[in-house]
């Protein structure tokens, strides 16, 4: 018997030729039960000793894997049961396993099948053997492993389907018959990334495992037979090893769990699969199943002029799509790189007519059916090509189709009396008729390509796209609306809110429902041009009330501020109290009754705040048209609706505020009344008449001397035109800023020398005369106390 045809492993594996001792090496647990020649092994039963599963009756399980070459079958047995195959070396794609080998599970009783993955290059057409290993691993495991990518689920070659049928239909007529045959195909979607849901993919297998099934040439005792008896289909998907190395793992130990935890509803070993072959009878039963699958003729390989066939339609094949491959190579990268390119369809036609001429012209001598099949084979190799391809320009078209609307609509909105509707229609309809030519450019006409889903794509993100650019529009619109409303209302309520009277607050909302009334009529006016519905137009129409209302409670906040509130009360109350009903202003008398004056004035306007305060149209109309319900129905902005409170909005000042007015103000009035006092006291205590004729008598003399004599008079002429010329000049000014100059400089000099006097030190006295000094003035003080007491 030889083993794995590799040289020494780090794991352990044994070159070829070794064949005695495969299962006496250290650390060889794995052993080859049948290898790349077809051998079954004499010693699988001296290795179930070893394992020590020769003994255990019926308490075993057996599992195998079965899939194409490299799709890290190896690495899934060893990663879920723990055992030691050899696995591929990834910088080098080939073959890793040959044959079959068996190995036990790591902490259980399961026996693990390898066995040699199909499509490999190293075979090449040759499918013998992957047939009989496939069809020896379908008979005598209880579960399946069925390993594919998850590319190729909805592929028939890629996924293995035609072999599938072949091992299935050999498989029902040579052990159909037994009652206990029942197994459990476990799909094991590898690089699972998402996209398409499990479901999915496990309904298009189960379809094509269904379809397989149905187009089985049955035996005539079995025609009835359903899948149903004979197989259990279950599916689970393992993300990439590489890119999703965690997840990766993760999902490993979770399906490791359906094989060693009994409890778990997925638990995969059910009775109805197990063969009811004792343990120390397993070596046998499986020599005999592979002993009737080799002698089985549905299995042999083909004539030798179908042989002939193959291979010559195969080598024609290849030699043609060599060139194919170069070609379509170039255009791969471009796409690849989110380009569209131009006359892509052209060229595909060409590559694949150029295919089929040189493999018609060469092959059609050939076995018609094997010509007819290998041609098909090839189309399909080639559509698998051109595919991606496809695919890969619809994608792009897609991109750039919806950048170009996304272009042409952003550029039509610039214009000044641009139409939205109209832009995006015609942007949308250039759009798709775009994409919809260069979609059937690239597709072939004998394919089944379709690209209308693709359409539907693009017309929902163009739709998504003009939504949104509505939607942004919309609320620029009414955000500049609003703008124009503010500046709109700004002076009229301003005007409003300095007059006070009672109607106030009814002028004021006059002006805002007439303003409102203007905006709400513009925006209907645009939103035609948006296509809006009646929900959109009832939705930001509300939100423009909201708004309109907040700019006008900002405007009445601003014009009833503190210091401008203030600044009302003391106006309304000088043209109430320092003014008379006329307007002329009052000059106290004493006479005069300051007091009531004041006191109604006072009054009249201690009863604005409480106007100001609060927002009380009189007329009722206004009161109902101004309610909550006007302003929050039909509300889709929720953070506005949150913030907004229309009852609290209606009030202007809060009692405490209120309080606090009344008081600043009675202070400020206050200071008005003792002003208008102190006027009657200073006319009262005004200069009596009688006085000016006692000056003139007293002055006399020293008036008639400064006339009369020409010095003095010519003194005083000199300097009442001095103060003229200076008066008419504008030099008063100057002229007192030089003499204060000249004073504070004179002053400083002063300053000066009088410190500079004083700080001179005193002349040092002797001791003797400071004594007698200061008994002097001792004796000065005492006889100034005296003095006082007498």
């Amino acid at each position: 018997m030889d083993v794995r045809a590799t040289a020494a492993q780090p794991n352990g594996s044994i070159p070829n030729g070794s064949t005695k001792h495969n299962a006496l090496v250290a650390g060889a647990d794995r052993h080859q039960i049948i290898d790349d020649q077809k051998n079954f092994t004499s010693e699988l039963a001296s290795q179930l000793k070893h394992w020590g599963l020769h003994d255990t009756g019926f308490d075993y399980d057996v599992v195998a894997v079965f899939g194409s070459q490299s799709t890290g079958k190896s690495t899934l047995l060893n990663r879920v049961f723990g055992t030691n195959f050899d696995v591929m070396d990834e910088t080098r794609r080939q073959q890793t396993t040959k044959g079959i080998w068996m190995c036990r599970g790591q902490d259980m009783n399961v026996m693990v099948m390898d066995v040699e993955g199909t499509d490999g290059r190293e075979r090449g057409e040759d499918q013998d053997f992957e047939r009989k290993s496939a069809l020896f691993s379908l008979a005598s495991s209880e579960v399946l492993l069925i390993n594919l990518w998850e590319h190729q689920v909805g592929l028939y070659q890629g996924a293995n389907m035609g072999l599938l049928k072949t091992v299935l239909e050999v498989n029902l007529s040579l052990f159909g018959k037994s009652s206990n045959q029942r197994t459990l195909l476990l799909f094991v979607i590898r690089d699972f990334i998402g996209t398409t849901p499990l479901a999915n993919l496990s309904a298009t297998l189960t379809a094509d495992i269904q379809r397989i099934w149905d187009s089985l040439s049955k035996p005539t005792d079995l025609q009835e037979a359903k899948l149903t008896d004979y197989f259990d289909l279950s599916f689970v998907a393992l993300p990439h090893k590489i890119l999703a190395a965690d997840k990766f793992e993760n999902e490993v130990r979770e399906l490791r769990k359906r094989f060693v935890d009994k409890t778990n509803e997925n638990y995969v070993f059910k009775p109805s699969y197990h063969k009811r072959i004792p343990a120390d009878g397993v070596a046998f039963y499986m020599e005999n199943i592979w002993e009737q699958v080799q002698a089985n003729k549905d299995l042999d390989l083909p004539t030798q002029q179908e042989l002939l066939a193959q291979f010559r339609c195969d080598e024609i094949a290849t030699v043609a799509l060599a060139e194919f491959n170069e070609q379509a190579k170039f255009q791969k990268r471009p796409i690849e790189l989110g380009r569209v390119v131009e006359g892509l369809g052209g060229m595909m036609r060409q590559w694949k007519s150029a295919v089929l001429s040189r493999y018609d012209r060469d092959a059609s001598r050939y076995h018609k059916d094997v010509y007819s099949r290998k041609r098909t084979d090839l189309l399909a190799v080639v559509d698998s090509v051109l595919s991606p391809l496809f695919l890969g320009q619809l994608k792009n078209l897609h991109k750039a189709c919806l950048v170009t609307f996304k272009k042409e609509m952003l550029e039509g909105l610039r214009g000044e009396n641009s139409n939205f509707a109209d832009v995006v229609t015609a942007a949308k309809d250039k759009c798709e008729v775009s994409f919809v030519t260069a979609a059937k450019e690239a597709r072939l006409e004998d394919s089944d390509w379709v690209w209308e889903d693709e359409l539907e794509l693009l017309r929902e993100e163009v739709k998504s796209v003009s939504d949104q650019c509505r939607a942004d529009e919309t609320k620029k619109m009414v955000n500049q609306i609003e703008r124009n409303f503010k500046k709109q209302i700004s002076d009229p309520v301003e005007v409003h809110l300095n007059v006070a009277s009672a109607r106030m607050w009814d002028e004021v909302l006059g002006v805002y429902r007439e303003t409102l009334d203007k905006s709400e009529a513009l925006y209907l006016s645009k939103a035609q041009t948006f296509n809006c519905t009646d929900e959109e137009n009832a939705s930001s129409l509300a939100t423009l009330r909201r708004r309109a209302w907040i700019a006008l409670r900002a405007k009445i906040d601003e014009q009833t501020a503190d210091p401008v509130l203030l600044g009302k009360l003391r106006t309304h109350f000088e043209e109430r109290f320092r003014y008379d009903e006329d307007g002329i202003p009052r000059v106290w008398k004493p006479d005069d009754d300051i007091d009531g004056a004041f006191k109604k004035a006072k009054d009249q306007t201690l009863e604005l705040i409480s106007l100001y305060s609060r927002i009380r149209p009189q007329d009722p109309e206004n009161a109902y048209e101004f309610s909550a319900d006007t302003l929050t129905a039909h509300s889709d902005d929720h953070q506005l609706e949150e913030e907004f409170d229309f009852e609290s909005s209606l009030t202007v000042l809060s009692e405490t505020k209120v309080l606090d007015l009344s008081s600043r103000f009675r202070k400020d009035a206050d200071a008005y009344y003792v002003e208008a006092k102190r006027s009657t006291v200073s006319s009262i205590a005004q200069i009596p008449t009688w006085m000016y004729g006692v000056l003139v008598v007293l002055g006399w003399n020293e008036a008639m001397a400064v006339l009369f004599n020409p010095l003095y008079f010519t003194a005083l002429l000199c300097a009442l035109a001095t103060g003229w010329m200076i008066l008419k000049l504008g030099l008063v000014g100057p002229l007192l800023q030089v003499s204060r100059t000249v004073a504070n400089e004179v002053q400083r000099q002063a300053t000066d020398r009088l410190h500079q006097h004083f700080s001179q030190p005193a002349m040092t006295q002797p001791i003797a005369a400071r004594s007698r000094n200061d008994s002097d003035d001792e004796g000065g003080l005492r006889e100034e106390l005296r003095q006082r007491r007498l």
